[in-house]
């Protein structure tokens, strides 16, 4: 309960703290134009965005703390400790900094295992040289594979439950035949409180919030340090500041389908990194191995998700029986109706559906009453309908056609990075305007 306790006062000193503080706005302010983007997308799109940009980056916030408090409780229990002249802040700052090179690098397998392939290349440079001053990162290999597991425990948490918000629907061409999907963009500001051994310090000038008195019984893990030397150290919880990411495009699942499917893909690598890191304090071996193992296996990741994608079989395409749903807009008159995700409009007015068109002109010529036969994920067909109609009024649906018509405004999308797919929607939009 000790170190639950003071765990949760670390955490408490970084969502409170004055420079914490302007850290988490920075981070926050990052999210929101992110966000922004996300929502233009969604407007363009569907007609009206899901969520607020302000919804959208609190979320993520709220979200963030959470999973940092877990991650935290989690190394303290375990006893992921780092020395106090450990270059451990150095990975938060690399992977913020990788992420504008490319989303993906955001993640801690890359800026770790950079870091520490940096470490051993100096440190073995520093042993043949005879010079000492070669060795000034001298990462805890060990103890930094750790901490990177067990952060990808909480984001496959994270993506579990929260990897499928914050999506725009998407097309591409497959076989001749256009099929809709959704593009996911997640990000989550996470507080870690990570457990340093200080030297020659004064207990009483320490912060209360953040001296650690361990029990006897700790660590439950043994790490690079000597259990020895950890119970006679002054540790102290020290607060940063990461973010954590989700990136992908689905074309064969419904987004709750894949975030559950990325998340539990992202919980098994955590288990197995988590296993070769404690593995790593035997040799120097086990050390490359796990730097190797980190960003391989996440590449690895990326490279199974794309191939399931590719040899799957696409969810949302039109056929010569209706047009497919691919997504249906909030508070519109085809989600009062109750239009789903994956129906597949059959008839409108008692005319059958044979392109979107149909659908446009029905709506043109009725009075206020419209009537739709849809056949429902299950193969049940359905009437439904709405009164409330008019031609000023937009329906709500994102149809996947059956061929894309010249001044169409979808977009084809492949592998695009998010902000590609903006500016390929954007480019459309302006040129719609031009007309």
């Amino acid at each position: 309960m000790t170190i639950l306790l003071y765990t949760l006062k670390a955490i408490a000193f970084a969502l409170t703290n004055p420079y914490y503080i302007i850290i988490l706005t920075i981070l926050g302010i990052l999210l929101y134009r992110k966000n922004k983007r996300t929502t233009v997308m969604q407007k363009m799109i569907i007609g009206s965005p899901i969520n607020s940009s302000l919804e959208l980056t609190i979320s993520q916030i709220v979200m963030g703390i959470f999973a940092g408090a877990l991650a935290s409780i989690i190394m303290s229990y375990c006893g992921i400790v780092f020395d106090e002249n450990s270059p451990i802040d150095l990975i938060f700052l690399l992977s913020i900094v990788l992420m504008f090179f490319n989303p993906k690098f955001i993640c801690f397998s890359y800026s770790a295992s950079l870091l520490g392939a940096i470490s051993l290349i100096l440190t073995y440079a520093s042993y043949l040289t005879q010079n000492q001053d070669l060795n000034f990162i001298n990462l805890d290999i060990v103890s930094v594979m750790s901490m990177v597991a067990v952060l990808h425990f909480v984001e496959g948490i994270l993506v579990f439950i929260d990897g499928n918000t914050g999506y725009i629907p998407v097309f591409t061409n497959k076989d001749g035949r256009i099929i809709g999907g959704f593009a996911l963009q997640r990000y989550w500001i996470i507080p870690i409180a990570i457990l340093f051994m200080l030297h020659n310090v004064d207990p009483n000038t320490l912060n209360s919030a953040s001296h650690t008195p361990m029990p006897n019984w700790w660590p439950i893990l043994k790490g690079s340090i000597s259990t020895d030397v950890l119970k006679n150290a002054i540790i102290s919880l020290i607060p940063f500041y990461g973010v954590l990411g989700y990136n992908s495009v689905t074309f064969t699942r419904n987004k709750k389908q894949k975030a559950h499917m990325s998340g539990g893909i992202t919980l098994l690598y955590s288990l197995i990194l988590f296993g070769l890191a404690r593995l790593a304090a035997f040799n120097i071996f086990f050390k490359i191995l796990v730097i190797v193992f980190a960003p391989a296996a996440h590449e690895a990741m990326i490279i199974l998700q794309r191939y399931l994608e590719v040899k799957g079989k696409p969810k949302y395409i039109s056929s010569e029986d209706g047009i497919m749903v691919l997504e249906v807009a909030p508070n519109s008159p085809a989600n009062e109706m109750g239009i789903k995700t994956g129906d597949l409009l059959i008839e409108v007015n008692n005319m059958k559906i044979e392109d979107e068109n149909k659908v446009f002109e029905a709506i043109r010529e009725t009075s206020s009453f419209v009537w739709f036969k849809v056949k429902r994920v299950t193969g049940k067909i359905e009437d439904l309908t709405y009164n409330k109609m008019n031609p000023q009024k937009r329906l709500g649906i994102v149809f996947v056609p059956r061929s894309i018509p010249r001044d169409s405004t979808v977009i084809k999308v492949g592998e695009s990075k998010f902000d590609t797919i903006l500016e390929k929607i954007k480019n459309k939009k302006d040129g719609d305007d031009d007309r």
